[in-house]
C-alpha cells in the first residue's frame, strides 16, 4: 500500500473504532512494510486485544508499543491515559501509540529517560520524514530512544537556577524570600508544561516582558493571585491552585540577566523532571551553603527504598495480600459485596496511614514513600476495574507524608517536590488529575522545626514533640561527639545532654537522638516501624547505647551495617536500621532473610554487644594524648631547644621537648617531629622552661583562646588531655606496645619510653614479647574487629578502642612452655619486619637509598603481604591457639563464640 492510497481510504472514514480500528491498524503495517498480527503469527508477542486487568490495549507488540485507537482526534488524551494504565501490565513498552482515523501520537515510554511526543498527521504520511517515523515504529523503535535521562534533564533545570540565585544574590539580601520566590516560579514552570494551566501561559509572560523587569513582577503577581484563587489572566482561565504555595505574594523583582536565564528555563522539559531528586537538586542551587555540592552525587531512589521498602511496604503488601486472597474466595463464593467492601476498606487504610521524616530535607524520601503507596493503591484500583465495579480514584495524598526540617528552603522544595511528585504520577499512569483545588496546604505537614530541641523556654530546655505517625523513615544529620559543640554552639550541646540525661550517653553521635526519640514512639505504641540512616560509629562504643535500648524495648528486623554510600559528593560507610516492638519475626540482613537475630551492633551470630570489661585488663590501654592545639614542632626547632642552655631551674629543655608519633609514623616512615610536654605542670613551673614555654605561648595560647570549653582555656600550655594515668602506668618501662586508633590493617609496633604516642594511637603499657605476640594475633584481631567500628570513609579501616576492643579482650592461661613459644614467635616477627624496614648490607651498612627506602612502610609490608610474613604470624598465631588450647584454624564465628565464652566466665568471677 502507497501513502496517497492510505489516505484516501482512511481520511474520510465514517467507521466507528469498533468497525475500523484493526482494518485501519492492518493498512498500516502494509504501509510500513511489516507483518499484520495474524501474518506475524505469535499472538502472545504480536496481538490485537491484548488484555489487562479492566480493559484490553488494541493492539501490542512486546518489547515495542502499545496501540489505542479512537475514531476521534479529541479522544486522543483518554485514550493515551488509558495506555498509561495499561502500560505497567505489558511490560513497560517503549512507546505508547494513540490514533485516529487522522492522527497518530507517538510518546516515549523508556524507563528513565524523559518522554517525547511525536506527531503523524494522516494527511501528512506521504512526506518522507513520517513515512520513515511509522517505519520506525514497527522496524526499529529504538531509534526513538531521547538523548537525555531524566536525571540530565533535573540537572539541567537546576543548573539554569543555580545562576538565577547567583545573579540576584547581588540584588537582594533577603534569601529565604527569594528562594520562596523561585519555588513559586518553579511550580509554575512545572505546571506548564503539566497542562495544569494554558499552554505557554507563563512562558509567554516571560518570553514579552524579559527585558522590562517592574512589569514581568506585575505580571506574575497578578498571575499568582489569580492562582491563589482561580480566575482570570488575560483571556486565559486560571485554575483554583491554593494551597501553602500562593498564599504569601511577595516577588522579588528580577534583574534583565536573570529574566534571560529565565527565558531560557522555560525551553527545559519540566514534565520530566525526576522528584526523587529534584529537591536535592535545588536545595543546592538555592541554598548557598549547600551549592558547592550542586553537581556531587544525590541519594537515588534505588537507595531509598532499601528504607522504604523493608520498612513501610513489606508490612502494606502482606495486608494486600491477605486481602485479596478474602476476596477471590468471597467472589468465587458468589459474595461480590463483601469482596467489593473489604477492597474499598483496604484503600481507606492505605489513605490512612502517615509516614513521618523528622529530618526530611528537600523531601526525598518521602516522595519515594508517597509513590510507593501510590503504586500498592494502583493494584487495588486495577483488582477493582477488572471486577468491572464502580470506578476507583487515587485516596493516598501528599497530606499523609509529614516533615520535620529546620532549614527553611529545604522545607520549601519538600512541599513542592511532594505536589510534582504526587500529580506527575497521576498523569504517569494514565488518571487525570482533576483535584479542585490543584494544592491543598502542607504547612502543618512539613513543619520548620529542630526535630530534637523545641526552643520556647532555653531555660528549661525540652524535647521537640514529633507528630504521630505509622512509619518513620529519613537519614537523620550525621555528627560526631567531636563536632557537636562546635557545629551547634555550647548552650544547645548542654541541653541536649540535659533533656536526654539517662537516655543516650553524651558522646553518642546526632543521629542517634533520632534514632531514640523514634524507639520511645514506638515503644508508646504511636509508631509501629522506623528506618533510619546512621553513621557506622552507630555500631560501637557510646552511639551503640540507642540501639540496645532498641532491643530491650523492641526488636531490629532489617540491618546494612556496612553499606557504601555517597553523602555530599564523599563516599563514606553507613550503617541503615529497622526496628519495631518486637513483632516482626522476619530478619532482613544485607537484603537477606535469616534465621536467627541482629545484634545491638548490626551483626549476626555471636552477640559480642554482651561482652564486659575485664577487671583484669583495666588500666594497661590507653588512647594517646590529645593535644587541640599546634603542640608539635619540626626537628630543626627541636634541636635549637635540645642544645640551649639549662633553663633558670636548673632542668634542660629535654624535660619537656621530646619525639611524638602519630599513626601514620607508626605504619610508615617516622617523620621524626617532636612535642612540647608539660604534662600537668602548673604554669609557673612550665614557664621556668623558657624557649619551649614563649613557644607555646605563641603558637599555642592564641588557639586556645577561641576554644568553648573553659578548661582548654585555663590550662592552654597542657594538652587537652594530658593522659596522667597513662603516663603512669608506661613509667619505668624501656618500651611499650602502640597500635594506629585507626588502620586498615591492625598493626602493632615498639616504641621507645622516651617517645610520646598522640591521641591519633592507641598504647599498651606492656614490655613484654609474650603480649605483643598475643595482641598481634589473629585470636585479637578477630576480636578487635567485632568489638570496633568502622569509619565512615570507604578506605579508613577500623577503630580499635581500648574500653572496648581489650579491656574486654581475655587472654589465654598459658603454661612458661606456651608462654616462651608465643614469645619467642612475636621476638621473630619483630626482628623479620625490622630486616625488612630497614634491610642492612655484608657490612652492616644500610643497602637502599632514601627514595627506595621511603617505599618500606608497614603499610605496604601488609598490603602486600609477602609469603614470609604470613608463615611469620601463622607460627605466632598457632602457638596463641595452643595457649588456649583451641584448634589452629578455627573460623571467626567459633573464635568469636569461645572469646565470648571466656569473657562471660572471667567476668562473673
Amino acid at each position: 500500500m502507497q501513502p496517497d492510497e492510505f489516505i484516501a481510504k482512511w481520511s474520510n472514514s465514517r467507521l466507528n473504532e469498533r468497525q475500523g480500528s484493526q482494518s485501519f491498524f492492518n493498512d498500516l503495517c502494509a504501509l510500513a512494510e511489516h507483518p499484520t498480527p495474524a501474518e506475524y503469527g505469535d499472538p502472545n508477542v504480536f496481538a490485537f486485544e491484548k488484555w489487562v486487568p479492566g480493559g484490553f490495549a488494541d493492539a501490542y507488540f512486546e518489547g515495542r508499543f502499545a496501540w489505542e485507537f479512537k475514531a476521534l482526534t479529541s479522544q486522543l488524551d483518554d485514550a493515551m491515559n488509558q495506555l498509561l494504565r495499561y502500560q505497567v501490565h505489558l511490560k513497560t513498552p517503549p512507546l505508547l501509540i494513540v490514533s485516529s482515523f487522522r492522527h497518530i501520537r507517538i510518546r516515549t515510554n523508556f524507563p528513565g529517560m524523559e518522554s517525547l511526543l511525536h506527531e503523524i498527521p494522516i494527511a501528512d504520511l506521504p512526506q518522507p520524514e513520517n513515512l520513515a517515523l511509522l517505519r520506525r515504529i514497527f522496524h526499529s523503535p529504538a531509534d526513538f530512544r531521547p538523548h537525555r535521562t531524566v536525571e540530565k534533564v533535573t540537572r539541567e533545570t537546576a543548573d539554569v537556577f543555580q545562576k538565577i540565585v547567583a545573579d540576584m544574590e547581588l540584588h537582594t539580601q533577603d534569601r529565604e524570600k527569594l528562594a520562596r520566590y523561585l519555588n513559586q516560579i518553579i511550580f509554575c514552570l512545572y505546571a506548564q508544561d503539566a497542562g495544569l494551566m494554558g499552554d505557554d501561559l507563563f512562558t509567554s509572560v516571560v518570553k514579552n516582558l524579559n527585558h522590562r523587569p517592574a512589569l514581568f513582577d506585575q505580571a506574575v503577581r497578578d498571575l499568582f493571585d489569580q492562582m491563589s484563587g482561580g480566575g482570570l489572566f488575560g483571556y486565559h482561565i486560571v485554575p483554583h491552585f491554593n494551597g501553602d504555595l500562593f498564599n504569601a505574594i511577595d516577588t522579588v523583582e528580577f534583574s534583565r540577566t536573570t529574566l534571560e536565564l529565565l527565558s531560557e528555563a522555560t525551553g527545559k522539559n519540566w514534565r520530566n523532571i525526576e522528584p526523587s531528586i529534584f529537591g536535592t537538586l535545588f536545595e543546592r542551587a538555592l541554598d548557598a551553603s549547600k551549592r558547592s555540592q550542586l553537581g556531587a552525587h544525590y541519594t537515588g531512589a534505588d537507595d531509598i527504598e532499601l528504607v522504604v521498602e523493608p520498612v513501610l511496604m513489606d508490612p502494606l503488601r502482606q495486608e494486600w495480600a491477605a486481602v485479596q486472597q478474602k476476596a477471590d474466595a468471597l467472589i468465587t463464593e458468589g459474595d461480590a459485596t463483601d469482596a467489593h467492601e473489604r477492597i474499598r476498606a483496604f484503600q481507606r487504610r492505605l489513605a490512612s496511614v502517615t509516614v513521618l521524616d523528622p529530618a526530611c530535607g528537600s523531601g526525598n524520601f518521602l516522595y519515594i514513600a508517597m509513590r510507593s503507596l501510590l503504586n500498592l493503591e494502583k493494584h487495588i484500583i486495577d483488582y477493582n476495574d477488572a471486577q468491572g465495579w464502580p470506578e476507583m480514584h487515587p485516596a493516598v495524598k501528599p497530606s499523609q507524608m509529614l516533615g520535620l526540617e529546620i532549614n527553611p528552603y529545604a522545607a520549601e522544595l519538600a512541599r513542592a517536590a511532594l505536589w510534582i511528585g504526587y500529580i506527575q504520577w497521576h498523569q504517569t499512569n494514565g488518571i487525570p488529575y482533576r483535584q479542585s483545588p490543584i494544592l491543598t496546604p502542607m504547612n502543618s505537614s512539613i513543619r520548620l522545626t529542630d526535630a530534637i530541641l523545641a526552643h520556647g523556654d532555653t531555660e528549661n530546655p525540652s524535647e521537640t514533640q514529633w507528630p504521630e505517625a505509622e512509619f518513620i523513615i529519613g537519614n537523620p544529620p550525621f555528627l560526631g561527639r567531636g563536632r557537636l559543640r562546635g557545629t551547634l554552639g555550647d548552650n544547645y550541646t548542654n541541653n541536649l545532654y540535659s533533656v536526654f540525661a539517662g537516655r543516650l550517653p553524651n558522646a553518642s553521635d546526632y543521629c542517634c537522638y533520632w534514632f531514640e526519640k523514634a524507639r520511645a514512639m514506638i515503644e508508646q505504641g504511636i509508631t509501629k516501624r522506623a528506618g533510619l540512616l546512621a553513621t557506622q560509629g552507630i555500631r560501637g562504643r557510646d552511639s551503640r547505647a540507642v540501639l540496645q535500648r532498641i532491643k530491650d524495648t523492641g526488636g531490629i528486623f532489617m540491618a546494612y551495617p556496612d553499606l557504601e554510600w555517597t553523602l555530599d559528593g564523599a563516599n563514606v560507610h553507613i550503617s541503615i536500621v529497622g526496628f519495631d516492638n518486637g513483632s516482626e519475626t522476619e530478619r532482613n540482613f544485607n537484603g537477606q532473610i535469616i534465621t536467627g537475630g541482629i545484634n545491638a551492633d548490626l551483626s549476626i551470630g555471636v552477640d559480642t554487644t554482651i561482652a564486659r570489661r575485664l577487671a583484669e585488663n583495666s588500666g594497661m590501654s590507653f588512647e594517646g594524648p590529645s593535644p587541640k592545639a599546634p603542640f608539635d614542632i619540626a626537628p630543626e626547632l627541636a634541636a635549637e631547644m635540645l642544645a640551649a642552655p639549662l633553663n633558670v631551674n636548673g632542668r634542660p629543655n629535654s624535660d619537656v621537648v621530646r619525639p611524638v608519633m602519630n599513626a601514620r609514623d607508626l605504619v610508615q616512615r617516622s617523620r621524626g617531629m617532636f612535642t612540647i610536654d608539660f604534662g600537668q605542670m602548673g604554669i609557673d613551673e612550665a614557664c621556668l622552661y623558657e624557649m619551649p614555654f614563649e613557644q607555646i605561648k605563641q603558637c599555642v595560647y592564641p588557639v586556645r583562646l577561641k576554644k568553648s570549653q573553659a578548661a582548654f582555656r585555663n590550662r592552654w600550655w597542657q594538652y587537652a588531655t594530658p593522659s596522667p594515668n597513662m603516663r603512669q602506668a608506661l613509667s619505668g618501662l624501656t618500651r611499650y606496645i602502640a597500635t594506629p586508633r585507626v588502620s586498615k590493617h591492625r598493626i602493632f609496633v615498639w616504641i621507645e619510653s622516651g617517645i610520646m604516642c598522640n591521641d591519633s594511637t592507641d598504647v599498651f603499657a606492656f614490655d613484654d614479647d609474650y603480649s605483643f605476640g598475643i595482641l598481634h594475633s589473629r585470636i585479637h584481631e578477630v576480636w578487635s574487629r567485632a568489638m570496633g567500628t568502622q569509619l565512615k570513609e570507604v578506605e579508613s579501616g577500623f577503630r580499635y578502642t581500648p574500653t572496648t576492643c581489650f579491656e574486654t579482650f581475655p587472654f589465654p592461661e598459658p603454661n612458661d612452655a606456651q608462654r616462651a613459644e608465643i614469645s619467642d614467635a612475636a621476638k621473630r616477627l619483630t626482628e623479620l619486619r625490622e630486616n625488612w624496614l630497614n634491610p642492612m648490607d655484608i657490612n652492616g651498612s644500610p643497602s637502599l637509598r632514601m627514595k627506595d627506602l621511603k617505599k618500606r612502610t608497614l603499610t605496604n609490608l601488609y598490603n602486600a603481604r609477602p609469603t614470609w610474613l604470613n608463615n611469620a604470624h601463622q607460627t605466632l598465631d598457632h602457638a596463641v591457639a595452643a595457649a588456649y588450647n583451641w584448634p589452629p584454624n578455627l573460623d571467626n564465628n567459633a573464635i568469636l563464640n569461645r572469646l565470648l565464652t571466656l569473657n562471660l566466665q572471667r567476668s562473673e568471677q
